[in-house]
């Protein structure tokens, strides 16, 4: 059963926001654009994956995408996770050209590609991570003791992988291309075959995971020593990008390409709450947007079917999902 569908993840989300609002001469703003790039395609790689999903008995696997969890100030993100009543499995997709190699004696992953060679974050140590997470998650909140086991799943299929070194043995059950990923599910069942988790109390668990879910803006920021007031306010132009926008008849004026708008301040909006805070207020709202009316501002907060609470200058604005 499909619990948390699959998006484009918060963090590209984010990342396309810090390059429309980052100025270009930021140090880091081209090592953004690279991360980009990559959560990009590790993206096409996830929906490729999801085809080999599709064959996973309905009634039995509870199926979460892209869950961001919070990690004290850090942030624990699963591409996927399966969750049955006997095991859960945390699953890390890698769409990667060339020759993948995975040294177990050194623990680096390493990619061949064009007779250029690079190395990644070992996916491995990232995948004990998170299930050492989803351990203690458990134990916190008192579930069962509950088996949680993690697969590397190689969606590109024109990709190769080594796993080399004397823990070959150890890592080799935790890799496959996506093809044959229902051999590794067959391998995992016949390993855990005692139900622990009724399905009550798996239900609460999805429910908590997904209400758990949370925008990984501060770990993105700081990943990159971003302060928010490097962050380029004001309200973009959908036809042309000019920046900022002027509020003229009711509407967005651009004075760049002579073009009205009236949601321009939608995607301003979502930029905010992917990059400076969950909720705001009206004069937050006018400062961000470069406004000068309140009776405006609050228009316009009102007309984007925001959440709302509190009342008179304490209000404040939330979304009612991200992305809306």
């Amino acid at each position: 059963m499909l619990i948390k569908e699959r998006k484009v993840p918060l963090v590209i989300l984010i990342l396309e926001a810090l390059c429309r609002r980052l100025p270009q001469n930021h140090p880091n703003y081209h090592e953004i654009q690279e991360e980009l790039g990559r959560r990009r395609a590790g993206y096409q790689g996830e929906l490729a994956f999801d085809y080999y999903l599709r064959y996973l008995p309905k009634d039995k696997y509870m199926i979460l995408h892209d869950l961001n969890l919070p990690d004290g100030d850090y942030n624990c993100q699963n591409d996927t996770l399966l969750i049955t009543p006997e095991y859960a499995l945390i699953i890390e997709v890698k769409n990667m050209d060339g020759k993948l190699i995975f040294d177990t004696d050194n623990e680096q992953f390493i990619q061949l590609n064009n007779d250029k060679e690079k190395g990644y974050p070992y996916p491995i140590a990232q995948a004990e991570r998170h299930q050492e997470y989803l351990r203690n998650l458990l134990k916190v909140h008192k579930y069962p003791v509950f088996p949680i086991e993690y697969l590397v799943v190689i969606s590109n299929s024109y990709a190769t992988y080594f796993i080399t070194g004397k823990n070959t043995h150890k890592v080799k059950p935790r890799v496959c291309k996506a093809d044959v990923f229902q051999n590794k599910i067959r391998y995992f069942e016949n390993q855990f075959t005692n139900s622990v988790l009724d399905t009550k109390v798996l239900r609460k668990l999805c429910r908590q995971l997904v209400k758990m879910n949370s925008v990984p803006t501060n770990f993105v920021l700081r990943k990159y020593g971003i302060d928010k007031s490097d962050l380029i306010t004001g309200v973009f132009c959908p036809y042309c990008n000019h920046f900022p926008l002027i509020r003229k008849k009711s509407k967005w004026y651009c004075s760049s390409c002579n073009n009205y708008s009236k949601e321009a301040h939608l995607n301003a909006l979502l930029d905010y709450f992917l990059l400076i805070d969950s909720k705001i207020t009206n004069q937050k709202f006018r400062e961000y947007c470069h406004l000068t009316s309140q009776d405006i501002s609050k228009r316009i907060l009102v007309s984007a079917n925001l959440n709302c609470s509190g009342t008179t200058k304490g209000r404040v604005y939330s979304p009612k999902t991200i992305p809306w």
